[in-house]
C-alpha cells in the first residue's frame, strides 16, 4: 500500500481526535463535572466502547453521509475532512462543546462549492432535521425520565449511600451505552468521507472478517480514543458544570437522554423495523452528540426548582454551533484550490 494513503488519511485522524476531545464530553461530562466518575475511569470506558461503537455498528449513518457529496479522490476526502477538524479543533480551544456532524458537513458542501455541484436540498433537509430535532428530543426525554425517577425515589425511599452506589454504577453503564452510541452514530463524521476512495480490502482475523469500511471505521475509533485521553476533560467540565449545576441523579439521565438519541439516529434494525410496519423512521444520519447533551441539560434545568440554567453559556455554545458549518465550508473550499493549483494534487477524479 502506498504510504502516501495514511498521509492523506491523518486529516481524518485528526478530527477522530477533534471529536474524541470534544464530543467525549457528552458521555461522561455530566458525570466526571459531579465529581461521581473520575476522569481517568470516564476515559478508558469511553475508549474501549467507543471503538467497539465505531467497528460494529458504524456503517447506519454514514449512508446518508455519503449522499451529501460523493468525494471520490482521496485529496479531496483529505481536505473535507482537515476543514471539519481545523473548526472542530478551533471551538474546542474555547471549551465549546460543537458538532462534528456539522463540521463535516460543512467539509463537502465546500467540496461541492468548489467542484461546481449541486448539493441536495433534500439531504440537507434531513441534516437539518436532525440537528433541530436531536435538541429536543433529548431535553423531553430528560425531563421525562427525571420526573419518572423522582416519582420511583420517593416510594423506594433508599438510603443516601446505597443510592449513591447505585448512581456511580448507573453513570458508568450508561457512559459505556453513550460512548457506544457516539463511535455508531458519529464515526461517520471522522471517516465517512474516505468511504469511496479507502484503500483497504477485506481482512480476515480467524473467524472475524473486517471489511475495508470497518477498517477505516477502526483506525477513526482508535484516533477518537486518543482525543479523549490527551484533550477532553476541559470541554467534560463546561458541559458538567458549566450551564447547569447538577445532581448525580440527574447526570445520569442526561447522558441516558443523549445516548438513547444518538443511538435512534444510527440503527439500522430500528429504522428497518419501522419502515417494515409502515412508521415513520428517524433519518440515519449523525448528529451532534453536543446539541443533544445540551438540550439534554436544559430540559432538566427546565423542570428542576431552584435551578437557573446559564443562558449566557447557551448562547455562546449556539454560537459556536452556527460558526463551524461555516467555517469548515470556507477552509474547505480555500484548501481545495491550494491543494488543486500549488501542489497540483488531484483534487477532481
Amino acid at each position: 500500500m502506498n504510504p502516501a494513503v495514511f498521509v492523506y488519511l491523518s486529516s481524518g485522524l485528526f478530527l477522530g481526535w477533534s471529536l474524541g476531545a470534544n464530543d467525549a464530553a457528552n458521555v461522561f461530562g455530566t458525570a466526571v463535572g459531579s465529581r461521581m466518575v473520575r476522569f481517568s475511569t470516564a476515559a478508558l470506558i469511553a475508549s474501549v466502547f467507543v471503538i467497539l461503537g465505531a467497528v460494529i455498528s458504524g456503517a447506519g449513518a454514514s449512508h446518508t453521509l455519503g449522499k451529501l457529496g460523493a468525494i471520490n479522490t482521496l485529496p479531496g476526502a483529505f481536505m473535507a475532512a482537515l476543514a471539519a477538524a481545523l473548526s472542530v479543533y478551533l471551538m474546542t480551544q474555547r471549551g465549546l462543546p460543537v458538532s462534528t456532524s456539522q463540521a463535516i458537513v460543512g467539509g463537502i458542501i465546500g467540496w461541492n462549492l468548489f467542484m461546481g455541484q449541486r448539493t441536495d436540498p433534500a439531504i440537507v433537509s434531513k441534516f437539518a432535521f436532525a440537528w433541530v430535532a436531536s435538541p429536543i428530543m433529548a431535553g423531553v426525554m430528560a425531563a421525562v425520565l427525571f420526573v419518572l425517577t423522582r416519582a420511583v425515589l420517593r416510594r423506594t425511599k433508599i438510603h443516601l449511600l446505597r443510592l449513591d452506589q447505585y448512581t456511580r454504577l448507573g453513570l458508568i453503564l450508561v457512559g459505556a451505552f453513550g460512548a457506544y452510541s457516539l463511535g455508531a452514530n458519529n464515526i461517520a463524521n471522522v471517516m465517512g468521507v474516505f468511504l469511496n476512495v479507502s484503500p483497504f480490502h477485506d481482512l480476515k482475523l480467524g473467524p472475524i472478517t473486517l471489511s475495508s469500511a470497518q477498517q477505516l471505521f477502526l483506525l477513526g475509533g482508535i484516533a477518537i480514543a486518543v482525543g479523549i485521553y490527551t484533550y477532553s476533560e476541559r470541554v467534560m467540565m463546561t458541559v458538567g458544570q458549566d450551564i447547569v449545576r447538577l445532581t448525580p441523579v440527574a447526570a445520569l439521565i442526561v447522558v441516558l437522554a443523549q445516548s438513547l438519541v444518538l443511538f435512534l439516529f444510527a440503527s439500522q434494525s430500528l429504522a428497518a423495523w419501522l419502515t417494515a410496519h409502515h412508521l415513520p423512521a428517524l433519518p440515519l444520519v449523525p448528529v451532534s452528540s453536543s446539541q443533544a447533551v445540551v438540550g439534554a441539560v436544559i430540559g432538566l434545568g427546565l423542570i428542576t426548582p431552584g435551578e437557573r440554567v446559564r443562558w449566557d453559556v447557551v448562547k455562546n455554545i449556539t454560537i459556536g454551533w452556527l460558526l463551524t458549518p461555516t467555517v469548515a465550508a470556507l477552509i474547505s473550499v480555500v484548501g481545495m484550490f491550494v491543494l488543486q493549483n500549488v501542489f497540483n494534487l488531484p483534487v477532481r477524479p
